[in-house]
């Protein structure tokens, strides 16, 4: 029973449903939406990253440094009056100098606008499905004088399952307590200095507490100086002013560095990461999920409305209206985008794919079986083809009548079958001559030529008819040469066999004659006739045992890839005068194939 392609679209919907709901190619789907949505922006900036990189360590000593050098840099910050001071340095507990920290406790105090991070979970990364329930049972805060005199935010880093950053921990529970995240105590921090007063806002967030990040910059874009230069002072502190500046890693061996969705190659300092962070509270851009019930309307409609279209228009047609909803369904993830929102890309859009390919595919199987049926029938009394002709143009390529064309002739009989056949069981005779005929057609349909019938124990093909053949007087000719090779072979194996054999001779004349469907309205046959017809079938007349015969015409268009001998003229029955007839002794190395 055939299946309808309904139930393969039913199918196609029910398990995108259930892929969509449970995010089965959740990494796919997310790289789909970091090539579509995400975009390289302009970094703000009101956010200056100083950095401890290589340069730094060099000149200031192996990491971790001495307390004195941050108290000494926050000093030297706060002349310039930034507007807040954010170091990502985990420093949870007292060193063994106390000078270092008492001078970092009154650096901070002095400052007034220092944020320290905390760090939950006994670590700085987790994935995403370990943060359940929001309540981590450890918490790492900067020691007890520091803190005192300074905030902190955590950086508790929530990677993807492909590793990748794309969300922001905004808060978790510590003892029942609210822990908020680095970036958005430095942002609290920064509106109460430019503003005077408190933030009032609300975040898009999941279950989890969790926005995702617009990114803005590719690792380096923010701007960024080395510690040490702004250290030594050969960058003023009259830069920074009423600027945020974070303070964190940028040496490698730091390990404080993360993929991200602009650039899924290149690891991205720890540090920028806050910086894009807190742009996003700057601009107020951070995403949000769709609920499920949306992505789900989208893909069902989406599927019923193109999977009817597809049903009704062509093939080429279908792919028109494929590629506009391509284009139209990812614009509208971007204005979605743009306004706080993240629709589903790759399960509506591949299901889509999928249902044009599936429309199409069960279209060409539909097409191929029924032609297939006509072929099979068919197939057994005329050339391949003649049918394909019937099929392409219906019921015009049963009507009676020709058209004239150019065309390449060849004839071939088997010599020395008649007497043969005499000394023969009919068994053997039947068995000998179907081995010729195989070898025949082979070679014909091998070479693009239409096999217009066997006569007898001759056969009769044509070139360029009733398809385009691009150089058939040479395929043709290549023909004529797998037939005389092939013989030979087949010659011993009959030989050995039945102790007998036969062989070829082969006539092949080129030009025009007219071709078509020929016969009554009830027993027509697709055939070729004209001069042309009546001399290939003379020389094949005139052909001795092996011997393959062309006429002028065919010669003097693949003289050039052939070696051939001049027979001279010679008188053919029909012609007053005798034609000019060579012999073909082989087809030169390079364009034997």
């Amino acid at each position: 029973m055939k299946i309808k392609s309904e139930v393969f679209a039913l199918i196609i919907l029910i398990l995108f449903s259930i892929f969509s709901y449970y995010d089965t190619f959740e990494s796919v789907e997310y790289f789909f939406q970091d090539s579509v949505l995400q975009s390289r922006g302009q970094p703000d900036t009101r956010v200056s990253i100083i950095a401890i990189d290589e340069t730094s360590l060099d000149k200031l000593g192996m990491w971790p440094w001495p307390r004195k050098i941050m108290a000494d840099m926050i000093n030297k910050l706060s002349a310039g009056k930034p507007s807040v001071i954010g170091i990502d340095v985990i420093l949870s507990q007292e060193s063994s100098y106390p000078e270092g920290d008492k001078a970092l406790v009154e650096a901070a105090k002095k400052a007034g606008n220092v944020v320290f991070p905390a760090v939950g979970w006994k670590g700085t990364e987790k994935k995403y499905s370990a943060l359940e329930g929001m309540e981590s049972p450890t918490l790492e805060v900067p020691f007890p004088t520091l803190g005192a005199c300074s905030k902190a935010g955590h950086i508790t880093t929530v990677v993807d399952s492909d590793n990748i950053v794309r969300k922001s921990l905004n808060a978790f529970r510590h003892q029942g307590k609210d822990i908020k995240s680095f970036a958005s105590v430095i942002y609290e921090e920064y509106m109460k200095k430019t503003t005077g007063s408190s933030p009032n806002y609300s975040l898009p967030q999941d279950r989890y507490h969790m926005s995702h990040i617009s990114f803005v910059g590719k690792p380096d874009d923010f701007e960024h100086a080395s510690f040490y230069s702004v250290l030594s002072g050969e960058i003023l502190p009259e830069y920074f002013e009423g600027k945020i500046v974070l303070i964190g890693p940028y040496a490698l061996g730091m390990m404080d560095s993360y993929l991200t969705p602009l650039d899924r190659n290149v690891h991205m300092n720890g540090i920028e990461i806050h910086a894009n962070i807190i742009q996003n509270f700057i601009n107020q851009t951070f995403k949000l999920t769709v609920p499920d019930y949306v992505d789900f309307t989208i893909l069902f409609l989406s599927c019923i409305v193109l999977f009817l279209l597809f049903k009704r228009f062509s093939p080429a047609k279908s792919a028109i209206i494929l590629v506009l909803y391509l284009v139209l369904y990812i614009a509208l993830a971007k204005y979605v985008y743009a306004k706080g929102f993240i629709l589903q890309l790759f399960y509506p859009m591949f299901s889509i794919v999928l249902l044009y390919l599936m429309t199409i595919i069960y279209r060409y199987i539909e097409e191929f079986l029924e032609r297939k049926r006509i072929t099979d029938v068919f197939g057994k009394y005329v050339a391949p083809q003649v049918v394909k002709e019937i099929l392409d143009n219906g019921e015009e390529g049963l009507k009676l009548g020709g058209i004239r064309r150019e065309i390449t002739a060849l004839f071939v009989d088997i010599r020395g079958f008649t007497p043969m056949s005499e000394k023969c069981q009919p068994e053997e005779v039947v068995a000998i001559l179907n081995d010729y005929l195989n070898l025949c057609a082979e070679s014909i349909f091998k070479y693009g030529g239409t096999l217009d019938k066997f006569i007898g124990d001759a056969t009769m093909a044509i070139f360029n008819a009733p398809l385009d053949l691009e150089d058939h007087a040479f395929k043709a000719v290549q023909t004529a040469w797998a037939m005389k090779e092939g013989s030979e072979k087949l010659r011993k194996v009959l030989e050995e066999k039945f102790g007998r054999s036969v062989q070829f001779g082969i006539g092949i004349n080129t030009g025009y004659a007219v071709v078509g469907n020929i016969g009554a309205k009830f027993r027509m046959d697709y055939t070729a006739i004209g001069d042309t017809v009546n001399t290939a079938a003379r020389l094949e007349s005139n052909s001795k045992p092996g011997q393959i015969l062309m006429s002028q015409a065919t010669y003097d268009l693949v003289k050039d890839r052939i070696n051939a001998a001049s027979l001279g003229e010679i008188k053919v029955k029909g012609k007053e005068h005798g034609i000019p007839v060579y012999e073909l002794e082989g087809i030169q190395s390079e364009f034997n194939n």
